[in-house]
């Protein structure tokens, strides 16, 4: 179930492609499968990059010339990489993690190429709200999520970076009332039949993509969408080097 939309990204044959937090690799892994690319994914947890690295193997085109994959355990607040080294920069479901996220946008524009493409995503405002609402646990355990974003400002926040914003929609309205019952019945969510019987439910969407379900997300996505997906271009006049879209 990916986040990002790659038709809104412009991918080309040859273009680098780094997913900054890329977790277990839903979006790079499906990037490297659909286009001819350098795919390269980062992120801190070991554990994510070895789940990435283990699904991989079965999507690996190695007599393939054109394309790439590879896996980094970086801190996106310096990341590994030369500056103007991307084509297009993925992060998605990342900043709401990050105290500092104004480095993080830092440090995108610092590797990506003037013209290159940013795509991010984040949470929705008012459902997250909800969730925040209904469990303490939900945005207090380690590594959760610390803020809730305003669109509006983080894609205030993207362009002052130096960035032209083209594209936004939302996603994964389904997901909602998923996460309103795991925040609900927090404590008993394991045992929760309720929250076993929708989790189900999207399973069966996402191996199946029945009509009913894709058309029914598709249509609830601008009213509850939980995320928010913004495209953005950097603009060439942009230094790289740091140094020298509720």
């Amino acid at each position: 179930m990916l986040t990002i939309n790659f038709q809104h990204m412009g991918l080309a044959k040859g273009d680098k492609v780094l997913d900054l937090g890329c977790g277990e690799g839903r979006h790079i892994i499906s990037a490297y499968m659909e286009f001819d690319i350098q795919a390269v994914g980062v992120d801190l947890s070991f554990d994510d990059l070895k789940i990435s690295a283990e699904r991989f193997t079965q999507f690996s085109e190695p007599s393939n010339g054109n394309k790439s994959f590879s896996l980094s355990a970086s801190n996106a607040l310096s990341l590994p990489f030369a500056s103007n080294s991307f084509d297009a920069v993925i992060c998605s479901e990342v900043l709401e993690h990050i105290p500092d996220y104004q480095a993080v946008l830092a440090e995108i524009t610092r590797v990506l190429k003037p013209k290159g493409v940013f795509a991010t995503s984040v949470p929705r405002a008012w459902p997250e709200r909800i969730c925040w609402a209904l469990s303490r646990a939900y945005h207090e355990v380690e590594g959760g999520h610390i803020r809730i974003f305003n669109a509006r400002t983080l894609r205030k926040n993207i362009q002052q970076q130096g960035y032209a914003y083209y594209a936004g929609h939302w996603a994964h309205a389904l997901h909602v009332p998923f996460w309103w019952l795991k925040c609900l019945f927090w404590d008993k969510q394991e045992t929760s039949k309720l929250i076993a019987a929708y989790h189900k439910l999207l399973v069966w969407d996402l191996m199946k993509k029945p009509w009913l379900t894709q058309t029914i997300d598709k249509l609830l996505n601008p009213l509850m969408g939980k995320s928010v997906v913004m495209y953005f271009q950097k603009n060439a006049s942009v230094a790289a080097d740091n140094g020298a879209a509720q």
